[in-house]
């Protein structure tokens, strides 16, 4: 198969969607791998790095898409892409289309094979391909809210981890998965007093046994929610449910309750957010104020730390590639179930079902040969 890899468009996302690494594996399986001149640069990936793999480097992103019969992006396509996509071609990548109903609609109407990176999912309902940002994000929640907390970047001035004699910063963690677990081990690392809140009981008490009581767990529901947020310094949105829209679980009332200089870092924000007052902004222009409280909401936050995160994701997203470019979409998906559930549009029509109904689209079974 020809296997396409474009640069990314995205404001500030230097990702890639594969190392070279990646393409030596996929060219000793005996396919062919082209890759649009600087794609990954901002990664610290040369072109003649990936030419000593066995790729071939092409000038135009338009070519790339023209003769590629697999895309492989780390962000969905932009508007700018969406003529380039071809009848019957595998995109693979994030989509996160539950927020996204233009592109959602284009995908069908271009007749892609797209394939979700985000839901593709295991049996005991993990996500292998995307815990790794996932870890990223929430490690970069932390550290980001830290840094808006600072006096000169316009927030109350408080030291996360106070000091001797001092109060430490609360932070409140909406969302006890993967980008809530990692947001936690950072603010625990540097001192803070962390409160995580989540629906799944048996998540709290792993939460409890691995943080060893170091961070405080609550059963979220509305009242601790509006209790825990009132009194934070930093306020961390970390909720997903798999291929929906994330559910808006802090109204707008309670953020104007927090205190003027605190901040919020919504890293659901691309599947919608989960803080009423959060709307996507871009590592270019990442802040905003809502009655004095900070907001960052990026939703490509991993853009900014490339070398980790594209390392971390050919890590996890080259098993698939390797087996949609042997296999085809079709017989790929009909031998791995995780898979399967990353198909997301198939033949014009939205095959997973919470996008459908999130987006109000017809829904058609995928049914892999």
């Amino acid at each position: 198969m020809i296997i396409g890899v474009p640069k990314e468009i995205k404001i500030s996302e230097n990702r890639v969607g594969m190392t070279e690494a990646g393409v030596r594996q996929l060219v000793k399986e005996g396919h062919s791998l082209i890759v649009e001149k600087d794609a990954g640069v901002g990664s610290g990936i040369s072109n003649e790095q990936y030419e000593k793999a066995g790729a071939k480097i092409i000038d135009t992103k338009k070519e790339v898409y023209a003769k590629a019969q697999m895309i492989m992006k780390v962000k969905e396509p932009l508007p700018d892409e969406y003529e380039l996509m071809q009848e019957n071609q595998i995109i693979y990548t994030y989509l996160h289309l539950a927020a996204e109903p233009k592109l959602t609609k284009v995908l069908c109407d271009r007749k892609v094979k797209a394939v979700a990176y985000e839901t593709i999912q295991y049996d005991d309902m993990s996500l292998p391909l995307l815990t790794p940002m996932s870890e990223v994000a929430g490690r970069m929640a932390t550290q980001i809210g830290a840094f808006y907390l600072q006096r000169d970047h316009g927030g109350k001035g408080v030291l996360l981890g106070g000091v001797t004699g001092v109060k430490p910063a609360k932070v409140t963690i909406i969302g006890g998965g993967v980008v809530g677990t990692n947001a936690a081990k950072m603010a625990v690392g540097l001192g803070a007093h962390v409160t995580i809140l989540d629906v799944n009981t048996k998540r709290l008490e792993y939460l409890d046994d691995i943080f060893n009581g170091r961070c405080e767990t609550l059963f979220s529901n509305a009242k601790n929610i509006e209790d825990s947020v009132k009194d934070s310094d930093l306020l961390i949105g970390g909720v997903l449910i798999t291929g929906h829209k994330a559910p808006t679980l802090v109204s707008k009332e309670q953020v104007a309750q927090m205190a003027k200089g605190s901040v919020v870092v919504d890293v659901a924000v691309d599947q919608g957010g989960c803080i009423e007052t959060c709307k996507p902004t871009s590592h270019q222009n990442p802040t905003y104020e809502v009655n004095g409280v900070i907001h960052y909401c990026v939703p490509n936050m991993p853009g900014v730390v490339p070398r980790t995160s594209t390392y971390a994701l050919t890590n996890v997203t080259l098993k698939y590639a390797s087996m949609l470019a042997a296999l085809g979409v079709e017989e790929a998906c009909a031998r791995d179930r995780a898979l399967f559930k990353g198909v997301n549009v198939y033949n014009g029509h939205v095959v997973y079902e919470p996008v459908a109904r999130d987006l109000q689209m017809e829904y058609k079974p995928f049914k892999p040969s």
